[in-house]
């Protein structure tokens, strides 16, 4: 028996004993097409030789030295080179590296309030973000996450923040309304809330450039994030950007929020950061925002125990530059185009799959109980966690997950396969899929 806590406590779990490429094989020799990175986290595969080769000459060199007393020479690196690849507008900007996405998450909260008080405004304590989103697991980052279901069990614990909708056109785009038009309509929402509460008292508002958890791969119409950005200026409030699991070329570009033509004042990333090689997050700061850190105080008001890990930060250097080295954000665009394809052609008339979309290699599929009412199947189904069991039965890990039409009824499925993914692993991937499909929601 584990000794393990694990996520169940009820069955048991293959032993996963090895990674190669989009692979991964268990203990008893079975295959694992592994299409969705984990979390959309292994974005190299499971054997990148330069990634594992910087880890061990890092862990050799020089494992561990604590920020308190310390910079390293792989953080600083890091550092410039995402400074250098962020949107146009961050100018000379900072990062922090933490562990994980949530952790990210905090200290770009904390930064906010920080912020806020520093510019002579502590009075700006409340933060908006978008129902159905997610943005990690610890108790900010899942006070400002949109998820009923994950909110649930914690809500009296949770701070107060107000949830906007969402800008999901196939779900809430009204008949003949223009896709102008509502991105307006929604994004106007952001507005009405900061009057609402009061702008002096708003310090920043929270979103996903591409919502993926959550909802599957979604992504803004156009036109929204430009107006949400000038909404934010108008009344003072940071923009927050989550790029934890769209970021780091999984849309193809480092960051998601270059395709929406704005700058955020606070990026959050991960997940693809590390690729799964270790525990990594970064929090960038736009220029705009060290400026005011630097005329008050001049320090971070938040440290973690292994900020700016040397290990792994210099695996992320690694998966930057493998990344940038091996064309792989041409090939994510390419490889998105042939999935996208081969998804539309196996699954584009199914009767129960009512949206294809997302971007890159970052795509989902809705289900529903109707094509033309766009009726969601009902959360009872439970068909999220019994497609997940499936798949992986037959070999492939993929991410699907419920709540996708109203926070309670509805499934999707994401996948997320890592940028080396081959146009043979994409057929085996969509085969196995439409196998599965065809057996639990038949045509």
């Amino acid at each position: 028996m584990s000794a393990i806590l694990h996520r169940s406590l009820t069955g048991a779990l293959p032993v996963a004993v090895r990674g190669e490429g989009a692979y991964l094989f268990d203990r008893a020799g079975k295959r694992y097409l592994d299409a969705s990175g984990g979390a959309a986290v292994s974005c190299l595969g499971h054997s990148s030789p330069r990634v594992i080769a910087a880890v061990r000459e890092q862990v050799g060199k020089m494992p561990f030295a604590h920020t308190s007393f310390f910079t390293n020479e792989p953080a600083e690196e890091l550092a410039s080179l995402l400074i250098e690849r962020a949107p146009e507008g961050f100018g000379a900007g900072r990062v922090a590296f933490v562990g994980s996405g949530s952790e990210a998450m905090e200290v770009a909260l904390k930064l906010a309030r920080q912020a806020m008080v520093e510019r002579g405004e502590p009075e700006r304590t409340r933060f908006i973000a978008r129902r159905m989103s997610y943005h990690g697991n610890t108790l900010g980052a899942l006070s400002v996450g949109g998820h009923m279901q994950r909110r649930a069990l914690y809500a009296p614990m949770l701070m107060p923040v107000s949830h906007i909708a969402p800008c999901h056109a196939y779900r809430f785009q009204d008949e003949g309304e223009t896709a102008e038009a509502y991105g307006r309509r929604v994004a106007d929402e952001l507005e009405a809330e900061i009057l609402r509460i009061g702008p002096e008292r708003v310090a920043a508002f929270v979103a996903e450039p591409v919502v993926g958890a959550t909802l599957g791969c979604v992504t803004a119409v156009p036109g929204y994030f430009k107006r949400i950005r000038e909404i934010c200026d108008r009344y003072g409030v940071l923009l927050i950007a989550d790029e934890v699991m769209c970021g780091m070329g999984r849309t193809g570009s480092f960051f998601a929020s270059a395709f929406e033509e704005i700058c955020p004042d606070i990026i959050t990333t991960a997940k693809g950061l590390g690729a799964g090689y270790q525990p990594m997050a970064a929090v960038l700061v736009a220029q705009s925002l060290v400026d005011v850190l630097s005329a008050g105080t001049g320090l971070l008001a938040n440290g973690h125990t292994y900020m700016s890990h040397p290990v792994a930060c210099a695996a992320a250097v690694a998966v930057i530059r493998t990344i940038e080295e091996d064309d792989l954000l041409d090939a994510v665009n390419a490889r998105g185009d042939e999935l996208r394809e081969a998804l539309e052609a196996r699954f584009g008339q199914h009767p129960h799959i009512g949206d294809i979309r997302g971007r890159g290699l970052f795509l989902a599929l809705e289900f529903v109980q109707n094509r033309e009412t766009k009726e969601p199947l009902p959360r009872a189904l439970r068909l999220a966690e019994t497609l997940k069991v499936k798949l992986q039965e037959a070999g492939l890990i993929a991410y699907p997950s419920s709540g996708t039409a109203d926070g309670s009824d509805g499934d999707h499925l994401l996948f997320a396969p890592p940028y080396i993914v081959t146009s043979d692993e994409i057929a085996e991937m969509v085969e196995i899929t439409g196998r599965v499909l065809s057996d639990l929601l038949p045509a």
